[in-house]
């Protein structure tokens, strides 16, 4: 018999004043993803691997390795992030954007899901950067 190894997830909800529509593209066009998360070469189309870019840092080569696996226009969005590989530091999570129209905007969760014990360091480090990159993300969204 196999145990499952426990994972953690980062969830974070913000009420944004923009239309699923607005949001939808700040999620899904690459350069406005570059302007509040990182450079990239994303598509939302389902399958399709991308990586995010940006300078790197001790712990992290300056990309990560994704791949689209759901697109719900506009009201879900999911990919890896990280491949598993040494690249990755191993890591290898999912990212699920959900948009909920409201009566003055939109309720955006996202949940960073997957790691694993021996991903703490990633997981500390995502769990404080996910609440400023979803103010950024707001912020472009409202130019879309």
């Amino acid at each position: 018999m196999t145990t499952a190894t426990p994972t953690k997830s980062i969830i974070v909800e913000r009420t944004m004043p923009h239309s699923p529509e607005k949001i939808w593209r700040a999620l899904t066009q690459s350069p406005m993803i570059a302007e509040w998360l990182m450079k990239n070469d994303f598509k939302p189309v389902v399958g399709h691997k991308f990586q995010f870019n940006a300078k790197p840092m001790p712990g992290w080569k300056g990309f990560t390795n994704c791949e689209v696996l759901e697109v719900d226009e506009p009201r879900k969005l999911v990919y890896t992030w990280g491949d598993g590989t040494e690249s990755d530091s191993g890591l290898k999570t999912k990212v699920t954007w959900t948009l909920t129209p409201t009566s003055n905007g939109t309720l955006v969760r996202m949940e960073h899901s997957g790691f694993r014990p021996a991903d703490e360091g990633g997981f500390q480090a995502m769990g404080g950067g996910w609440p400023r990159i979803l103010e950024s993300l707001e912020r472009e969204a409202g130019k879309a």
